[in-house]
């Protein structure tokens, strides 16, 4: 079983670079990713079409590559989490968090015996085809999966120091758009209310030990929150990437037929 590139690198306090895949269901996508030499992708099945089996497949091709893969479940329900991991996904994100309990309960879910209550249904694809005892693969697994949890809301922001205490958390992810919504800002990313609830989140990682991490829509938003110190970033996806480039050359491309044409 591999290492996880993405949790070694925070953990000697480097930062560490992603994006959200989300609608595109193809394999070249992983490839391109790693081509592109990101560190992580989160594989969202909270907000996309894909079915369990081409997230499956997804997870597959990214272990194929050096990218750490991470999938965002849509709900803290222990089959999404455990049929992620048994397909191969080195994280999990879990949305909407606001009960530290339920953090809690959805970790321990997350990790086998003695850390946790997951179930064991690996076999030889999921270790690489090497032999290995349960009590190996348990053990790396519980060492290297990279669990985090979503702020998203005024409540979550409420208990934020409880949840960046729960046992096992890694990271603390911020998902800005529903953040900025639920404290009356939507999408103004450099409102004072927003800047300033991030900037708490920072502060709690930082006091529990743990990571702080973002989800943005631009590089220089990324370049504004590495700044003020997230460590764990993600910034867009897919289908936004793939409109930018596509508007960008067929605008230039208008430009020229319709400036040629007169």
């Amino acid at each position: 079983m591999r290492l996880n590139r993405t949790k070694q690198r925070l953990q000697q306090g480097r930062v560490a670079v992603g994006i959200s895949h989300s609608q595109l269901g193809t394999a070249e996508i992983p490839k391109m990713f790693a081509a592109a030499n990101l560190d992580w992708v989160f594989l969202d099945s909270e907000h996309s079409p894909f079915s369990s089996d081409t997230l499956h497949d997804l997870i597959r091709a990214y272990l194929m590559t050096d990218v750490t893969v991470v999938v965002r479940v849509c709900d803290f329900q222990y089959d999404l989490v455990s049929r992620a991991l048994d397909s191969g996904a080195e994280g999990i994100i879990f949305p909407r968090c606001e009960d530290p309990e339920q953090l809690a309960q959805a970790i321990r879910g997350a990790k086998f015996p003695p850390q946790g209550r997951r179930g064991y249904g690996l076999g030889p694809p999921q270790v690489g085809y090497r032999g290995m005892t349960f009590a190996e693969i348990m053990s790396h697994a519980n060492e290297q999966t990279l669990l985090i949890a979503q702020i998203e809301s005024a409540t979550a922001l409420e208990r934020l120091d409880e949840m960046a205490a729960v046992p096992g958390l890694d990271a603390l992810l911020v998902g800005p758009a529903d953040l900025s919504i639920s404290l009356g800002v939507p999408g103004d990313w450099k409102h004072p209310k927003l800047v300033a609830a991030i900037d708490r989140t920072i502060a709690a990682c930082n006091a529990n030990g743990i990571f702080p991490a973002i989800q943005v829509r631009d590089f220089e938003l990324a370049d504004f929150w590495i700044d003020r110190g997230m460590k764990l970033i993600g910034c867009g996806n897919d289908l936004a990437l793939l409109w930018q480039a596509v508007s960008s050359l067929a605008k230039r491309l208008r430009g020229k037929a319709d400036g040629g044409s007169g």
